[in-house]
């Protein structure tokens, strides 16, 4: 009995020896999350509404559509193909009618031209980069880009006529 005893005091005395006692930790073994005292201003685009016409219609952006006529009747079997494609690939980011992560489009003809919108869907990286109102629209949502969806100009043109249904 007497060998079990001293063998357990040892054990527990092993134990707090091991978990106690103060122990120094190196500077190399700290986990450094961020240092907050250096902290770096992220530049914005450096336009603005002021100084950005957001309803230019003589601009058509910067893409592959150049001019494009547009018929006064809406053909209902290309806004569907366009509604379509809508709820496929800009859902996530766009709702019809009301501001979401990007802007609404319904409207969006009384604002911007159809070649525009357009090279707006076929082209966003340069559209981002190089027009003024993609700029802007950049600024106004959060710093959002909007996708490639790597759209023809088929479907685009048939979005653009989804669009005019939403008028």
């Amino acid at each position: 009995m007497k060998y079990v005893l001293k063998t357990l005091g040892l054990l527990i005395l092993l134990i707090i020896i091991s978990c106690g006692g103060k122990e120094e930790k190196k500077e190399s073994d700290e986990i450094q999350l961020g240092n907050y005292a250096k902290k770096e201003e992220v530049k914005k685009p450096e336009a603005s509404s002021a100084n950005v016409d957001m309803n230019d219609m003589s601009n058509k952006g910067i893409g592959p559509i150049k001019k494009i006529e547009i018929p006064d009747e809406i053909d209902p079997e290309m806004a569907a193909k366009g509604k379509a494609i809508f709820d496929s690939k800009c859902m996530a980011c766009h709702k019809p009618d009301k501001k979401f992560i990007g802007p609404a489009p319904k409207g969006v003809l009384g604002r911007r031209s159809p070649e525009w919108v357009m090279n707006m869907m076929l082209n966003p990286e340069e559209m981002i980069l190089k027009d003024p109102i993609a700029k802007q629209l950049l600024i106004e949502h959060n710093g959002s880009p909007m996708a490639n969806q790597n759209l023809t100009e088929e479907d685009a043109r048939q979005l653009l006529e989804y669009f005019r249904t939403l008028d």
